[in-house]
């Protein structure tokens, strides 16, 4: 009879040590999430702080030494939507579409996928209308098109980009292909995305560097204002280029997946 109360006195002892660890060992592990979650926030508040600032430079720049905006009206001021749709689209949004998922990591899938497509939609209307304007102001000035490295990369930056958001949008979220093989082409669809990214950096930095020494002609090496802004742009376009890569890559930030989280919105094997 001793010998059997102290077993099970032992048994509930062991069990209890047992729940405490668990209990101790989830306390720790919601303290590292935590932690993880105040250090995305950090980085991505500074990364996103450079992407606007990158923007109103574009914007300042455009609208200071530029001109402004225009239509087909005026074929010179036409070309300047074209580096500021491409910045604002292909370099900022659709950054922010790749961090989606880290930034909304507390949200259900379902909805950020939507937040996710809508970026990304967003990025790829404003590459359309920028190689509109930029098409037009050269096609109305009787200049050649396609005929430089910036062009190349971005035009081919573009129609990944666009075969990409095609790709993933039938596959992710409508009308959404099977659970095996979205699992499948996940890290494809990532891979590409974050290529395309790395295009759309070049194709701006290529860009600008490209507009400056058409424009600037000798003045640009005479440390003028405006040279100096454009290299402050191209400076903003490699750093934040570079947080964004580390925020998409580091995978203490990856998203933890939610208890009511599915592949698929409305779709199963």
């Amino acid at each position: 009879m001793f010998r059997l109360r102290g077993l099970m006195s032992s048994r509930s002892l062991l069990a209890e040590h047992e729940e405490q660890s668990v209990g101790l060992l989830s306390v720790m592990e919601a303290r590292a999430e935590h932690q993880k979650v105040r250090h995305y926030q950090t980085f991505y508040t500074f990364t996103t702080s450079i992407g606007i600032g990158l923007n109103i430079l574009v914007l300042f720049w455009i609208l200071h030494f530029r001109g402004g905006f225009a239509w087909q009206s005026k074929p010179a001021l036409e070309f300047n939507w074209h580096p500021f749709l491409m910045t604002l689209g292909m370099v900022f949004l659709y950054s922010q579409a790749m961090l989606t998922y880290r930034t909304g990591r507390k949200f259900e899938k379902k909805s950020l996928k939507l937040v996710h497509a809508s970026l990304n939609c967003l990025a790829f209307i404003m590459s359309v209308i920028g190689l509109k304007a930029v098409f037009d102001s050269h096609n109305l000035t009787n200049n050649p098109n396609l005929y430089t490295l910036h062009s190349w990369i971005g035009l081919s930056t573009v129609i990944v980009f666009s075969a990409q958001f095609l790709g993933g949008f039938v596959s992710f979220l409508y009308p959404g292909l099977s659970q095996s093989f979205r699992k499948a082409i996940l890290p494809v669809h990532v891979a590409f995305g974050t290529s395309c990214f790395i295009g759309a950096m070049l194709a701006a930095v290529s860009g600008l560097l490209e507009k400056a020494i058409w424009s600037l002609k000798d003045d640009y090496k005479e440390f003028t204002i405006e040279g100096v802004v454009v290299n402050l742009i191209g400076v903003f376009i490699a750093l934040y280029g570079i947080l964004v890569l580390y925020l998409v890559n580091h995978d203490d930030f990856k998203r933890t997946a939610l208890t009511d989280d599915q592949i698929g919105l409305d779709r199963s094997d």
